[in-house]
Order: C-alpha cells, then structure tokens, then sequence
C-alpha cells in the first residue's frame, strides 16, 4: 500500500524509509560524485534521510544515478519541497515553450520536462510519497503535455511553410483538423514508468486548413510527414534523452495504412471491419493532443461500434482467445529463460520453489499478471457496457469499482483485484527504472532476483518470491473465475449426434432422441441439418454454426426437459428462424448455462412468453440482471446518460421496458416472484419511465413553442398503475394534469419559435408526451396508454388544467371517477405542482357524496358491468362475480364511504386500504383476510394466464400450460391437483368475496 499523501499545507519532510542497496560500492560512487557538484550539496548528503536516499537510487538503478547528477538543482528541490512542487515547476517551465520557436528547443525543452518529471517520479514512487494514481496520472499528464506541444509545433511550423492555412496560427491546433487519440495506458491514464505511448493518428481532409501545397493528392503525403515528424520529435534520442517512445500499430491495419488516417477511412473501417480486441482497446481511448473536438466526434461517431445495444458474451471468447495467445507467448519466452537460467529442471510451476517460480516471469503478460486484470475489467465493461452507459470509463481501477457498484463482479473480488493492480505496477515500474527499459519480465537468474528483491524492500529473494505469488495466484483465481467458463474450440457434449445426410435418420440419433423423450424424430432431425447448413439467417456465418455445434447437446437435453419435447423445439426453431444472428444468442447460452434451461422452460409452457421472445429476442439480456441490481429509476438513469436526443431515449427506455418486462415475467412464470411483488417491480418501471421522459419531452417541446412561464404539467397514474399491481400486459392509465399562473397567458420563447396559448401549449405538450410513450419501433409501442379514465373521459381533452379537474370533481363528477381516482398518483412533475393535485385528490375523495348514494352507485355499476362486460369463459378471473373486480369495487367504495371521518384509511393500493379498513373497524379481520387473500388469488391467476398464453386469454389449459399456473397458486396456499380442481377452489373463493361485497355495498340483480 502506498503511504498517503501529505497535505501541501505541511512543511515537506523526506522519507527516511528507503530500500537498501543491493551495489553499495555504486551507492557509495553516487553520494561522492553528488557531494562533489559543490558543498552545499555535499552537506545535504550528509543527512540521513537524503543518504538512504542516494544509496537507494545509485545502489539499484544506473539510469536514476544519472538522473540525480544531471538534475541536481531539481533533485535539491525535491529534498526541500517535495516532488509536486518539482513536477509542478517543470510543467511551468514547459508551457513557457511556444509552438512558434526554434525545433531543437522545442525538442530540448519536452526532454528537460521528462527528466526532471521522471526523477521525481521515481523519487516518490520509491519512497511510497505517492499512491499509484498519482504516479501514473504525473507520467500521464507529462506525455499529454509534451504531445500537445509537439503536435502545436508542428502544425505552427507547417503554417510558416505555407503548407496549411491555420485559421488561429498562436493556436495552431484549434480547427487543425489533425488530432492524436492516446490509446492503452495513455488513454486510461496509467503510463507505466517507460512506458510506450499509443496513439491513432486521424486528420479530417475535408478541414479548410490545406493549402495548395497539400490539398488533394499531395495530402497523404503531407499527413504521413507529420506522424513521422511527431515520432521523430517524441523518441528520438540525442543528448538530452527522449520524451516517450511511440506506438502507431493500434491503428486500423497497420500493415497497409499510412501513420495517419482520414477520418472518413477509419470510420468505414471500425463501421465495418473492426474486431472485437480493437473494441477493446478503444474502451481506454480519449483526445490527447491536436483538435480535441475532432476526436471527441470521432468517438462519438465509433460509439456504436464499441459498444453493442446489448449484452456482448459474443466478445468473451474472442478476447479469451487473444489472451490464451499472448499466455503461449509468453510462456514461451519464461520457458526459455528459465531453461537458459537452469532454473526449472523440467517441474512445473506448482513443484518449483517461490524463487524459480518466479524467475523470469513477465508481470504483465504472464499468469496472474496486469493484463489479466485490464482484460478482466475491459470484457466485463464490454458485456454490460452496452446498455450501462456507467461503465463506459478508461481507467481500470474505476472499471473494478464500478463494475462491483453494477454487481457484475464481487466486491471481495475487486478489493483483492485493486490491491493486486497496485502491487503488480509497482513492480513494473521498479524494473523499468533499473535501466529506463521497457520491460515487464523479472531476473531469470537467482543472483538477478537477489538484486531486484533489494530495489523492492525485500531481505532476500524468497520474501520477495512469497509475496509476488500471492498477488499472482489472487490475479490468477479471480480471472478464472470469470472466464474459467468461457469455451475453448469445442466443449465435449457426451453425446455423438449424427445428423449427416438428406433422407433416412442415423438409427443411433433416432434412438438418443427417442429416449430424451422426442416422437416427432424425422421432423427434428429436418430441423437440425437445416441449422447445421446454415438455412437460418442466424446460422449463415461459420462462427454461428460452430458455436451451434458446441451447443447442440445441452440444448436438446434442456428441450427434452419439458412436458412436450416436439413443442418446446418447434418454439425454439421458431426463435431462431427470426433472429437476425445468432452469435449473440448462443454465446449467452454458452456462458450462461442456467439460462438454457429458463428459456427452455418459457419454450415448453408459455407460448405467449415464446412468441414475445421470438418477435423480441433482446428481451433476453433482462434474464442477467445481477440480484442486487439498483432500482429501475437508478438504472435508466445510468443507461441514458449516452443518450444525446429524444429518439435515443425513447429508443433505449423501449429496449429497457423490453427486458424488464420479460424478466419479470419469467420471474413471475418460475416462482421467484409472486403477484404482489411482481407487481410492484413493474409499476415501479412504468413509474421510472414516465418520470424520465417527462422532462426531456417538455424540454423538446418548449425548444419549439417556448415556455409558459410559471407553468408546469403532471402525470397522475390511476387503474393497476395507480394501485401498484400491474401485470404482464397492463395497460397505463394516466391523466395529465397542468397548471399556470391566470396572467401567463401564452407561451415565449426565442425567436425561432412559435407563440401558443397557454391551454393549447399544454394540451399539444401532453400529446407529445403520450406520443412519446407510445411510440412504436421495430417490437411495438413502448406502452399502451388508457386516458379513459380522466374528466369527460374520451370526450374531454388530453391535458386538462389544476382548476378544471377540481371545478370537475366539486361539481360533475360520477360515482365511478370517484372510485376510480382512489387509485390516483401522481409520480412525476414538478415537486409543488405534484402536492397541490394530490391535495385536490384528497379533497374530491372526501367529499364523494352521500353513503348511501356512493353504495347504489356502485352496485349499479357492478350491474352493468356485469351486462355489458360478461366474464369470458372460465377463467375471467376479474369480471367473474365474487371476482377481482369486485374486491376492488369493495376496498374503492368503502373508503369513499368512510374517508371523511378516517382520512387515514386511504391507500392506492387495494391490499393496504383493506387492511386500513380492518383496523378502522370498517371491516371484519376475517373478512379484510378473505379479500385481501382473494386479491393475491384472482391477480395471481390472471397474471399468470397473461403471462403463459397472452392478455384476454381465457381458454381451456393444456397440462403444459396448467403446470406453473398451479405451482403459483399453490405457493400462496391453493393446492389442486388440476385445472379442474383448481376452478373448484376459486369458486369458492369467489362466493365468499360475494357474500362481502353484498353485505358492505349491496346486492345485485341476477
């Protein structure tokens, strides 16, 4: 662990801590050669802080001896007041340097800064006086600094030669149309101690900058001369040192492109020939130097590209084989060091002692090593980037924090990964300021190790050895535990499917399919060769197929699993027939095997649920939530904080809705969640997304007709909405109610929009926003919308005002708005107007009339109902008689009935008013039990009939079908042992809710 920073306010007092020596005649040469520079420093050197110090530098690394020579006036300073205000000095003295001047001091400047930036570095990174964020962000901001200086230069330089036509020459970069995206480390801001920089070279070649001497063909030519020029000024070494040694081999095929791409190339490349490894590494990508603006469009314009719409397991195993790899690779060279060195003697690495374990070993690349952990974080980002825009950050250490915040990794696991990271970069950094080389590897020589486990603060080679294999091993277990399950080229099955030919069935395949339990045998095995040629668009590629093949086996077993085998493969073929790939599909099932057999259970007992599956298959990613995912509202936060219009939003609210949806369904469907907490998760969602598209619609809308000042709209949720019980399919219902001051009688705004009366901005903003929420796409509306429900009903307009809908209630309102409304909520708009509209639903709900009229209105209205709405056969569990209807015509009546003498009896939700009405002595224990259990049966069955055949279904049950629906009904204490045994015990259920209903409100005709 690095030592915390001090504060600036405190005097700065050198470390007395440092490694000891493993050349004590070196460190000796190094404090005689220092003290020789002039007596002051010879005094200096007398201290023992600064002494240990000296030994530390001149007795384990020649280049940081060098160094404190060269720059003894800055290593004096660092002694004095620390190595920040050193950096500090040196970024000052740097900005100095304008692009305008003379190349060899523009050159000679940026090497100055990297000395003295790399002294201090080290300096305190040695003597644990920074933590590793700040090390690696010092070295970030140096090779930012000095980019942006060599880039301005060149530009300047190129604008003096008359071959560019800089519109802000003292600015040479703005409006350049010439930008360098840092990539790995630079990007991510975790240059190592020598590290390389990466970089992507792009210029835009239709900027107005190029002059005849460059334009047209002559412009590559002139773009290749900059990157050449840029590297040149960067890693070229003279007297002074280098700056930073630059990498350009991140860009699009390297091998056939110049160092410097146009814009529009490099986005036809990533739009359509980019990789998955190449979407990884611009995870770490951000604009550096140059026009910034270019990059950051850049970028955006990639977005797409590098992060998919949804969950990615398809990317696992092309990133896992890059690794596997690079591990060969690596292993290669440890081997042959190792065998070079003695070391090994043919054992593996589990039987070798600590120290020839680690001889040789590459720390970034080899097991355990820092690349596990980039990658481990950079795939997971991956996967789940896509639709948690949150997790779009460069830094890996951020990435691991954010990712355990997701719950997409362990934060045990993060905290050991974090702490890992730390221990590994500092041995990184360790070995490259030995030499100021670009290594990763440690000694392969027991001497050599000796050595270096002094630089790192160790006695001996072995505690070091101990040490450094416990954070490998750590590394090693918790990359395992995330790719351990990731395939290879195959995954043994168990099974030997023959599915060769066109005509007679193998008889082996008829026999295994036959006893999994198929009878239809030639229609599946038809099946199967159509996919394994490739029929379905989804198996066209070579990749889809092969991945089929590894899959076949479970995916037939899981099949086979359910009541009806032939059905739930016809379903499944059905899905995969309309799916556009199937990479995405059956790399999910491959990483996620649990998930196989859910969607085999939805395949073989919902046909509804396979039907929406197959009309939308990205529906599917909602199965992976984490179980401690944060609540709807928080994660379509999260998920729009990418979105730049209002057609984004809509579109990624819808895709959001989708997923959820079909989760809770499944949810629902296998028992994990019953009809009371289903239906507060969905409404939940519905509340999260009406809240968020209020805004950003009212925003778009006043863009265009202004804003009515003092005004302000709500949305009010009545119906299952209302009452926190929606089920699978539910409509909303919703009322708009808006409010503004007498005098604000029109709308303004700019001079590009258009003014409109107050009443008409909002009654046009309040279509515009159901507009919003109904808007189709590809898989239907985002919600169906009932407004039915608001004063005057259909008859009355969209929006109505505050004082409208209280001069409705005092003066024309039905018995039936009353009950309706006490449903009402209002769950989005601005705060105050949201308390005066609840206010005035309390008041229309206090004084809703007369008891006796509020019981014979009602009745009458269960009577027509009744007439006009006849239950649907059997299993109209709401409009039957003794049905949820009337439980909830029972909880609605009785509070208008008793609100005004027990104002505290009333709740949105029908299960909570009857237990308020309970402890008012309006109703009995019993009989508040009895309802208040009706309700959980009537919207359990209803709910679930929804679920496995679709809304209004009502139809006889097969035994597929009946099997959940009474697994559901027997978790909340029904047990029958069939459809028809279970229609039994709800018509029980049902007189008892009838009996209530005609002892607290009335009784019916017929």
């Amino acid at each position: 662990m690095a030592a915390p920073e001090r504060k600036s306010s405190a005097p700065f007092q050198l470390p007395t801590d440092w490694p000891a020596p493993h050349d004590p005649n070196a460190a000796a040469r190094l404090m005689e050669r220092f003290a020789e520079l002039g007596p002051d420093k010879a005094r200096i050197a007398k201290q023992p802080a600064v002494a240990a110090m000296l030994a530390a530098l001149g007795g384990n690394s020649p280049y940081l001896s060098d160094l404190a020579l060269r720059e003894a006036p800055a290593l004096l300073g660092i002694v004095a007041n620390g190595p920040d205000r050193a950096v500090a000095n040196a970024f000052a003295e740097l900005a100095t340097i304008r692009p305008s001047e003379r190349r060899a001091i523009v050159a000679s400047g940026m090497r100055r800064a990297k000395r003295i930036v790399a002294l201090a570095t080290a300096i305190a990174d040695i003597g644990g006086i920074w933590n590793l964020v700040k090390i690696t962000g010092a070295l970030t901001r140096l090779a930012e600094t000095t980019l942006r200086l060599a880039v301005a230069h060149l530009l300047r330089a190129a604008h003096d030669r008359g071959e560019l036509a800089l519109p802000q020459p003292d600015e040479p970069t703005d409006g350049s149309g010439f930008v360098a995206i840092g990539m790995g480390k630079l990007g991510a801001r975790e240059l190592n101690y020598s590290s390389d920089i990466d970089l992507v070279l792009l210029y835009d070649p239709a900027a107005p900058i190029y002059t005849s001497r460059t334009a047209g063909e002559a412009l590559g030519g002139f773009t290749s001369r900059m990157a050449r020029d840029l590297v040149t000024l960067m890693e070229t070494r003279d007297a002074d040192g280098y700056v930073f040694r630059t990498d350009l081999r991140l860009r699009p095929d390297p091998a056939a492109t110049p160092p410097a791409i146009a814009l529009p190339a490099a986005l036809i490349y990533y739009e359509s020939l980019g990789q998955n490894w190449e979407r990884a590494a611009m995870i770490k990508a951000r604009p550096v130097a140059g026009d910034l603006r270019l990059g950051a469009e850049f970028l955006e314009a990639i977005r797409p590209f590098i992060w998919r719409k949804g969950l990615d397991f398809a990317a696992l195993a092309d990133i896992q084989a890059m690794k596997r790899r690079m591990d060969q690779h690596a292993e290669s060279r440890q081997a042959h060091s190792q065998m070079r060195a003695g070391s090994t003697g043919g054992r593996s690495s589990s039987e070798q002692g600590p120290v020839a374990r680690i001889a040789g070993h590459n720390v970034k690349l080899g097991e355990g090593g820092i690349r596990e952990i980039e990658f481990l974080a950079q795939t997971l980002q991956l996967v789940w980037g896509g639709r948690d825009p949150s997790l779009r950050v460069t830094t890996t250490l951020e990435a691991l924090r954010l990712l355990v915040r997701a719950g997409h990794l362990g934060r045990r696991a993060a905290t050991e990964l974090a702490r890992s990271y730390g221990y590994l970069r500092k041995v990184e950094h360790r070995l490259q300021m030995v030499a100021d080389r670009q290594t990763h590897v440690l000694p392969d020589s027991a001497e050599g190790l000796e050595r270096f486990s002094r630089f790192m603060g160790h006695d001996d080679a072995q505690s070091f050895a101990k040490e450094l294999i416990h954070h490998l091993d750590q590394v090693g277990r918790h990359y395992a535990e995330v790719f351990g399950e990731v395939p290879g080229e195959a995954i043994p099955t168990g099974e030997t499917w023959d599915f060769s030919g066109v005509d007679e069935v193998p008889p082996q395949t008829a026999a295994s399919l036959t006893t999994l339990g198929y009878t239809d045998i030639p229609a599946i095995v038809a099946a199967v060769r159509g996919w394994k040629a490739g029929r379905p668009r989804a198996l066209r590629s070579d990749r889809a197929r092969m991945l089929m093949a590894q899959m076949l086996s479970p995916l037939l077993a899981a099949l086979a699993r359910q009541p009806q085998p032939d059905t739930a493969f016809n379903r499944f073929d059905i899905l995969l027939s309309r799916l556009p790939a199937g990479v995405q599909l059956l790399s999910m099932f491959q990483r996620n095997p649990h998930l196989l057999d859910r969607i085999a259970a939805i395949l073989g007992a919902a046909p509804w649920l396979a039907d929406h599956l197959a009309s939308h298959p990205a529906a599917l990613d909602g199965l992976l939530h984490p179980e401690d995912d944060p609540d709807p509202g928080q994660r379509l936060r999260s998920r729009l904080r990418g979105a730049s219009t209002l057609e984004d939003i809509i579109n990624i609210t819808r895709r959001m809705v989708r997923e959820e949806e079909f989760a809770l369904a499944v949810g629902t469907m296998d028992g994990r969640l019953d009809a009371d907490t289903g239906g507060t998760q969905r409404t939940a969602l519905a509340d999260a997304v009406l809240a968020a598209m209020l805004e950003p619609v009212m925003t778009d809308f006043a863009a265009r007709f202004g804003k009515v000042r003092g005004g302000g709209m709500a949305v009010v949720a009545l119906g299952k909405t209302g009452s926190r019980e929606m089920m699978a399919g539910s409509d909303l219902d919703l009322m708009l109610i808006y409010d503004h001051p007498e005098d604000a009688t029109e709308s303004r705004g700019g001079a590009k929009t258009r003014t409109l009366p107050a009443s008409t901005w909002f009654v046009r903003a309040a279509h515009t926003y159901i507009a919003a929420v109904t808007a189709p796409g590809a898989d239907g509306p985002l919600y169906a919308v009932d407004m039915r429900l608001r004063p005057s009903g259909n008859k009355g307009p969209v929006a109505v005002s505050l004082r409208s809908f209280q001069h409705y209630h005092a003066n024309s309102a039905w018995t039936w708005e009353r009950l309706a409304l006490t449903r009402a909520r209002v769950i989005a708009g601005p705060p105050a107007l949201r308390a005066r509209i609840g206010a005035a639903i309390t008041e229309a709900l206090t004084h809703a009339g007369t008891p006796e009229m509020i019981r014979a209105d009602t009745v009458a209205m269960r009577a027509r109902l009744a007439r006009d709405l006849p239950p649907i056969g059997q299993w109209d569990v709401k409009l039957r008689p003794g049905g949820q209807i009337e439980v909830e015509f029972i909880a609605q009546a009785l509070q208008l009935v008793h609100m005004p003498e027990h104002p505290e009896i009333h709740s949105e939700t029908t299960r909570i008013a009857l237990r308020h009405l309970a402890d008012a002595g309006v109703l009995s224990e019993a009989e508040a039990g009895t309802l208040i259990r009706a309700a959980l049966i009537w919207r359990t069955v209803q709910g679930m009939l929804r679920i496995l055949l679709g809304r209004g279904a009502h139809k006889d049950l097969s035994a597929a079908t009946a099997r959940p629906l009474l697994r559901a009904v027997a978790a909340i204490g029904i047990q029958a042992v069939d459809s028809a045994d279970l229609l039994l015990k709800l018509d029980e259920v049902a007189r008892e809710v009838r009996a209530i209903f005609v002892r607290h409100v009335g009784a019916t005709e017929g």
